[in-house]
């Protein structure tokens, strides 16, 4: 283990909007010192290995219960200076993604064979006929912000029709997950914290008359499954409208990145983008590349549930963990040329959908979207180019995606 960088070191540096929007360079250099690194400051530990982070990320002895992190938002110290943190985690944490264990396993099993590949194969042509209607919206193309157009709406009106939520309601979703993705930064402002908690009233309070509503006229949507392991006792209350929040919020967020970040790296290696035009079966590998290349998230976060040994350390029980996953993703001694983005790459064990037991549970739906996405964008127009700078979201350290994506379609005569 590594603890020799300067201690002004890591979140100011991940917070720095240089090292936003471009972080690679400096994620290498920490790699290049030491695939586990120790901030004293924070009292954190952060992974940049891709074989060590695969060793945590499948082990039963990390977990996700933010609970158990000594000197969280849960410890008694933290609770009495910072009682609005107390309150926000507090009310977040009854989702699959927050607990260990049985709990996890209980809540995730709800969801799991709806979301089995085979099941969401299925929801094929309902995502063709959506990217179709946003692509006929853009008629012969010209310049156009392709995050506005396409790859912002596109996964949220999927997830939507999942659950079936009108499409009035596009807009306010996407404000109150704007607002509550800001806590996966780890650390927050006072600020960010008070808005991620106004968005979260106003979210609960929108999902809860919506099971209300369900439950009075069911149907046969994921909405219904949900109700039911609610009515049966399976999810308490509490636990069926915080992971139908989470599931909304991550649901169209994780895949907006994957479009947009996507058509940015072919977009930057239009050879790349050639290749994809001249054979189509490459469509699903240069999905997995995208994804390697520039992941829609910076950091994977685990929680030590017992003594831990990786690399040449020991993480103690109770600290907290943070997978940097643009190194994980570009470690040179399991990647070949690993900052070269190639749409045909045949080995590609990236982690940007987690791994082991939170590996991410609609995994397959983003892959799904993915390649519809590029499909049929495809498809559609023969010409595709930036027609100016991309613009990545500063206003997140976490979730990485591009706040505008400026592209410039043509189809031939």
């Amino acid at each position: 283990m590594s603890n020799g960088i300067e201690q002004e070191s890591w979140w100011s540096t991940i917070k720095d909007e240089a090292f936003i929007r471009e972080p690679y360079g400096q994620l290498r250099a920490w790699l290049d010192q030491g695939p586990v690194h120790y901030d004293a400051p924070s009292d954190m530990y952060f992974v940049l290995g891709n074989r060590e982070f695969a060793k945590l990320a499948r082990s039963p002895k990390m977990g996700r219960d933010t609970r158990l992190w000594r000197n969280g938002w849960a410890s008694p110290e933290a609770r009495e200076q910072n009682p609005l943190s107390f309150q926000l985690f507090s009310e977040i944490q009854p989702q699959m993604i927050n607990v260990n264990g049985a709990d996890h396993q209980r809540m995730r099993g709800v969801f799991e064979e709806a979301f089995r590949p085979a099941a969401i194969a299925a929801m094929a042509p309902m995502i063709e006929a959506e990217a179709s209607q946003l692509l006929d919206a853009m008629g012969e193309g010209g310049e156009l912000d392709f995050i506005r157009e396409y790859a912002a709406p596109l996964p949220l009106r999927v997830v939507c029709k999942l659950f079936d939520i009108p499409s009035d309601m596009d807009e306010p979703i996407r404000r109150w997950s704007a607002a509550m993705i800001r806590v996966l930064d780890v650390i927050t402002t006072q600020e960010q914290r008070l808005e991620a908690m106004a968005a979260l009233q106003e979210f609960k309070a929108y999902v809860r008359s919506l099971i209300a509503e369900r439950r009075a006229r069911p149907g046969n949507t994921m909405l219904d499954i949900l109700v039911a392991a609610n009515d049966q006792g399976t999810l308490s209350d509490d636990e069926a409208v915080m992971n139908l929040v989470s599931m909304l919020i991550a649901g169209h967020e994780t895949t907006v990145s994957l479009i947009g970040n996507g058509l940015l790296s072919l977009l930057r290696y239009p050879e790349q983008l050639q290749r994809l035009r001249a054979n189509r079966e490459l469509v699903p590998g240069a999905v997995e590349e995208s994804m390697r290349f520039e992941p829609g998230g910076n950091m994977i976060l685990r929680v030590a549930i017992e003594d831990f040994p990786v690399a040449d350390t020991v993480i103690p029980a109770g600290a907290l963990v943070l997978g940097l996953i643009g190194a994980v993703n570009r470690d040179p001694a399991v990647f070949e040329e690993p900052d070269r983005f190639d749409v045909g790459r045949s080995s590609n064990p990236h982690f940007t959908f987690g791994a082991g037991a939170y590996t991410c549970l609609g995994a397959a739906l983003a892959r799904l979207e993915g390649k519809i996405a590029f499909n049929a964008l495809l498809d559609r127009f023969d010409h595709i180019e930036l027609a100016g700078e991309a613009l990545w979201r500063l206003d997140r350290v976490n979730a990485r995606s591009l706040q505008c994506l400026p592209v410039r379609l043509g189809r031939s005569a």
